[in-house]
């Protein structure tokens, strides 16, 4: 079926086209600009923006939770820990009901390193709902066992790397954090060589290094060992123009995950949840999840998070909008949802200084040529037809985003409402 969007501004990933008509056909767009086709199914935007579909580029996700996601114009979400690499989302690829997702598999950790002090006692990782599987009726063949690569030497990190890429890792994820940000100081740490030694093989496989640091010393320490990304940053302690230096220099982009970093000083979601726009897309579980928090970290400094924001930003370097949403509505790990939370992030950016615009290339092109998604992030000719219509202008007021008229996935529309 060939649909043509027209009358609305149109913003391309980079920046507003002066062209109004986008022409879908079938799961691809057909073209940017000129007139409707004959008997194409017209949908009137005017007074409307549309957008590329929203990446949120760091998650923990699950089929219901990528459904949700969809449900708030997030069309791909990147997801940092989890089940679903290659052969474990294999049943969800066709499935234009929900996000589409890559993902790191597991992270490299020591054994009782991060993030085995988040769960409680007994919680397992790839069950019934953390391992996204569908409804009754639905459910696929339970997978495999998830390849865990604890390691706490060089030689122990290196021989994972090629064991994650024969899994289906679509990149590689280091976790580098000594727990005290999360009030369990002394975890069990990847030391430097380990670190270092880890990266250098990912590189060899040609895969996307992302580490997981949340002090400025292992932020300072994923650069020595070459990491290409950032999936948060550092909440303990106001930047200094070194490690914004230091970021620049290396290449490496950011996901700030402000959304996160909040709620882990106690701030809840409650203003969010409270928003209609909002309210009508969350059940009662993922609301009480939106309304608690980590608060684990309740010293820092939410001002703090942001001055570093807006220093990294000014340095040049690429901001990411993710969330670290968790898989399952879970209140212990709470402040955050799937989709909602990416809007509630682009405004975090805002606040920190960015432009709506540059918010907005956070969310959609930025993220997409970072981690290779050729096909995505952007409105052109050829491309995924993964797209969200809003209601305002979004790219002078960002709270637009969450003024929802319609999203399509791969050019089906999808239902916004939470049923």
């Amino acid at each position: 079926m060939i649909t043509a969007i027209i009358n609305g501004r149109v913003f391309d990933g980079e920046r507003l086209l002066e062209d109004t008509t986008v022409v879908l056909d079938g799961t691809r767009i057909a073209a940017v600009g000129g007139e409707p086709p004959a008997g194409a199914d017209i949908v009137d935007a005017g007074g409307g923006t549309l957008l590329p579909g929203l990446i949120d580029a760091h998650v923990h996700t699950s089929e219901e939770a990528l459904a949700l996601a969809l449900r708030f114009g997030i069309t791909t979400e990147l997801e940092m820990q989890g089940m679903n690499t290659m052969p474990g989302r294999a049943h969800l690829a066709e499935k234009d009901s929900l996000a589409d997702v890559r993902s790191a598999g597991f992270g490299i950790t020591p054994p009782g390193g991060h993030p085995s002090e988040l769960m409680p006692k007994g919680f397992k990782p790839g069950g019934p709902s953390s391992a996204g599987h569908g409804g009754p009726g639905e459910r696929p063949l339970p997978r495999e066992k998830p390849l865990m690569p604890f390691s706490t030497t060089p030689e122990e990190a290196v021989g994972f790397i090629p064991q994650l890429v024969a899994a289906g890792s679509d990149y590689i994820k280091f976790m580098v954090d000594d727990g005290t940000v999360e009030g369990h100081p002394g975890l069990p740490m990847l030391d430097q060589a380990t670190l270092s030694a880890g990266v250098a093989e990912a590189h060899r496989h040609g895969m996307l290094t992302i580490a997981h640091t949340l002090t400025v010393d292992a932020t300072r320490m994923a650069i020595e060992a070459g990491i290409d990304g950032f999936a948060h940053l550092f909440m303990d302690r106001p930047h200094t123009d070194e490690i914004i230096d230091l970021i620049a220099a290396s290449g490496a982009f950011v996901v700030p995950c402000v959304v996160l970093n909040a709620s882990m000083m106690g701030i809840t979601g409650a203003p969010l949840a409270e928003d209609p726009r909002v309210a009508a897309r969350l059940d009662e579980a993922w609301t009480n999840t939106l309304n608690s928090s980590y608060d684990r970290y309740p010293q820092g400094k939410l001002e703090d998070v942001l001055a570093s924001v807006k220093a990294l930003h000014d340095a040049g370097v690429d901001l990411l909008a993710g969330t670290d949403a968790a898989p399952m509505p879970l209140p212990f790990m709470g402040g955050v949802v799937h989709g909602a939370s990416v809007h509630q992030e682009l405004q975090y950016l805002v606040r920190a200084g960015l432009t709506p615009l540059q918010a907005l290339r956070a969310a959609t092109r930025t993220p997409a040529r970072r981690f290779g998604l050729e096909d995505r992030g952007r409105i052109a000719e050829g491309l995924r037809a993964d797209l969200l219509l809003v209601d305002g202008d979004p790219t002078t007021t960002i709270g637009d985003t969450l003024n929802l008229r319609e999203v399509w996935r791969r050019g089906t529309r999808t239902t916004l409402s939470a049923s």
